[in-house]
């Protein structure tokens, strides 16, 4: 029996600003030369990008003095007050989705979920999410609870995997996987590229997934399978390391390069495995690492617009939000009304350079 992915929700945190707005605060901020602000006004304005969503009132809320931007960096918040905040509002939004998935998928009770799996790499905490999720969902104390830490932003497939796995060992399981990421709270007050252009794509929020075997009277994704690759090159162009002040994060100007070097390697197993071409591919779920992964993709694969249409839409509205970003994508060709039968190639990247990607059918 095949495995569905039935149903998928997202959630932001009710914070938001235009990008171009914290562009000014940006330039305001940190843009002490004008060599500076130029280079975070082209950044800003070539994003991609036209709204992020943030738990950090004063990047929506500019009249207030902001703690990540006065003074020196120093002076930020430590790893452990940003931390704090991600205790209390990556909660609310764990819960929060994991509420929605339950609540718009009443022919699943809180007695079928058999497995939780959570997914962040933005903040740490224990008892975690996935003790939340138990707890204010009213699961069953026996559930199977797991959580993938600090693994970036393609962290969503291994969780989609672990589910597939689950669901093959056991028809009766049921997995609820959920992934929150706060990545505004990193927010580093340096002026080196690589800082300044990963601090204009990061965002914040949450996304999920009800994983079975059942049948379902809604339009699901049936997983086909999956791939994974580590590029040759890459290892120090895209990392996620701990510092005093915040998570830092290297995201360097040749990632996409990387990536469009790789590209048909890394998919060709896929390919080979399921006897397919890039022709019989309708949708390309692209994890929207920023707008030149995009056009890199596009132009090497020779894409049509709409076939990456959702991963720039959901870019330009939400940013990247690390390992939520591809499944907002995935709920974004959900709700488009795909056609029966259309097939979907998800791929995302992360620290390694690591590059995962998978295989699904609309049904």
């Amino acid at each position: 029996m095949p495995v569905f992915i039935h149903d998928i929700a997202t959630c932001v945190p009710p914070g938001s600003n235009s990008q171009q707005a914290v562009r000014e605060i940006m330039k305001k901020g940190i843009g002490g030369d004008r060599k500076t602000q130029a280079v975070l006004h082209r950044i800003y304005s070539q994003s991609g990008i036209e709204k992020r969503h943030s738990v950090i009132n004063e990047f929506h809320q500019p009249e207030k003095p902001n703690p990540f931007l006065n003074g020196t960096i120093e002076s930020t918040p430590t790893t452990g007050e940003r931390n704090e905040i991600y205790k209390t509002e990556a909660s609310k939004l764990f819960v929060k989705t994991g509420r929605e998935l339950m609540n718009n998928n009443p022919h699943f009770s809180a007695d079928d979920i058999t497995h939780v799996i959570t997914v962040s790499c933005t903040g740490f905490y224990a008892p975690g999410p996935d003790f939340d999720l138990v707890k204010q969902l009213e699961l069953n104390s026996s559930v199977e609870r797991f959580h993938l830490g600090f693994m970036g932003c393609f962290a969503a497939f291994p969780a989609l995997k672990m589910a597939y796995s689950f669901c093959g060992d056991n028809e009766e399981a049921v997995v609820l996987i959920v992934a929150a990421e706060l990545c505004s709270l990193h927010f580093q007050q340096k002026t080196d590229i690589d800082n300044l252009i990963s601090a204009s794509v990061f965002a914040d929020g949450s996304a999920g997934a009800l994983v079975s075997k059942k049948e379902s009277p809604k339009t699901t994704y049936q997983i086909d399978g999956f791939a994974s690759s580590i590029t040759p090159n890459g290892e120090k162009d895209m990392a996620w390391d701990i510092g005093d002040h915040g998570f830092d994060m290297i995201l360097s100007t040749y990632v996409p390069d990387i990536i469009e070097a790789n590209l048909e390697q890394v998919i060709q197993p896929l390919f080979d495995k399921y006897n397919l071409e890039h022709s019989d591919i309708d949708y390309w779920a692209l994890h929207p690492g920023g707008r030149a992964i995009i056009d890199k993709i596009e132009s090497s694969l020779k894409l049509q617009p709409y076939q990456v249409a959702a991963s720039r839409k959901v870019l330009a509205n939400y940013g990247n939000m690390s390992s939520v970003t591809v499944l907002f994508v995935l709920h974004e060709l959900m709700q488009s009304n795909a056609k029966k039968g259309s097939r979907i190639l998800p791929m995302a990247f992360g620290p390694g350079l690591t590059i995962e990607s998978g295989l699904l059918t609309v049904c």
